[in-house]
């Protein structure tokens, strides 16, 4: 149910091997007691060499959280994700557990509430590790909601970076791909409405602002940034019908010279 929008959008070539060592899919679960007593549920969490997961099911919600092996090897990073892990898992309780009595005085059916956030490995270069995160959450509505967030940790600074923050300013950015990545965008647009596309209107038929976008930095050599994954999620650049938009732009002199001098080693250009 998790999506996997940072493989996606990086266009990542790993084995299968590769990939569970990066997802942590070879974590070997346990069975834990801490599901909340007011309904049966199925809890299950994994914290070993292959990266963390937890994973609940209950009659009132359903809970999923996983990282990889590389972000709890970080001690400061699996602090973070472990925080986020509980603050999320009680604040979704506590408004499954509002709206369960909300339905039951109002005498309708209640649908169970769900969250999940699948971190997965983008880049790992020797300084850096960058992540993506594919979220979903649903409320009882229509259908869930999908989003995408993203992180890159410093490991000579000990420090978490957003990946705009490698770039001399977001406007400096966006320059050096829009043209590249709004062609690409609207060739995926067309691919994906046939004989509609185009009919848009408003933000669907725009390209968008990097503020609206989630930036991945990948790596197709494992030493350095050469690929950037730009994400519009649904209703950003279309109809929740199309789902998220994710697009591979590689890097080349006009994304140089946009990066920040101190991180100006960390990137190169694509070959």
């Amino acid at each position: 149910m998790i999506l996997c929008l940072a493989m996606l959008a990086v266009g990542a070539c790993s084995s299968a091997a590769d990939s569970d060592e990066a997802t942590g899919a070879n974590a070997k679960a346990i069975v834990t007691g801490d599901a909340p007593a007011e309904s049966s549920a199925t809890a299950v969490a994994a914290s070993t060499q292959e990266g963390v997961k937890v994973s609940e099911k209950t009659d009132l919600y359903s809970f999923d959280f996983a990282y990889p092996a590389q972000a709890a090897a970080i001690p400061e990073l699996k602090a973070k994700f472990d925080k986020v892990l509980e603050t999320n898992r009680s604040k979704l309780m506590a408004e499954a557990r509002e709206a369960q009595a909300d339905a039951k005085e109002m005498d309708f059916p209640y649908h169970p509430y769900a969250e999940g956030t699948e971190w997965l490995v983008v880049a790992d270069t020797p300084r850096f590790l960058s992540l993506s995160a594919a979220i979903y959450t649903y409320t009882g509505g229509a259908h869930p909601n999908h989003g995408s967030t993203s992180l890159v940790w410093d490991r000579e600074a000990g420090q978490e970076l957003k990946p705009i923050e490698f770039f001399v300013a977001p406007d400096s950015f966006m320059q050096a791909v829009q043209q590249r990545y709004c062609a690409a965008l609207d060739k995926e647009r067309a691919k994906r409405l046939g004989d509609r596309a185009g009919e848009g209107s408003g933000i669907f038929s725009e390209c968008p602002k990097v503020g609206e976008l989630t930036v991945l930095l990948g790596s197709s050599n494992g030493k350095t940034f050469n690929r950037i994954g730009l994400i519009a999620d649904p209703y950003v650049a279309g109809s929740y019908a199309e789902g998220s938009y994710d697009i591979t732009v590689p890097v080349d002199a006009a994304v140089l010279a946009a990066v920040k001098p101190e991180y100006a080693a960390a990137f190169s250009v694509m070959r």
